[in-house]
């Protein structure tokens, strides 16, 4: 069963310590950190020693900041898309 998760934590990116908060689409929390480090090191070229991972909740779609991700599971759920 999908679920949408929010992952938080840091990362380093140079000299610098970044905050972070994203929502993604999981079947697990397992998944959703897996998810999270290929986000991150595909975008910010972050190796996964440099991710520091803080907090992973499992939200409802109401509770999604991002829209994009409200809007997928959505599609997701009524089974109008496969993932």
């Amino acid at each position: 069963m999908l679920s949408i998760y929010r992952v938080s934590g840091k990362f380093r990116m140079g000299e610098f310590i970044q905050k972070f908060s994203i929502e993604v689409i999981a079947e697990n929390e397992d998944k959703a950190k897996e998810y999270t480090y290929s986000i991150l090191g595909s975008k910010h070229k972050v190796k996964r020693y440099h991710i520091w991972i803080q907090d992973i909740q499992k939200i409802s779609p109401d509770e999604a900041e991002d829209p994009r991700v409200a809007f997928k599971y959505k599609l997701l759920t009524e089974g109008q898309i496969v993932q």
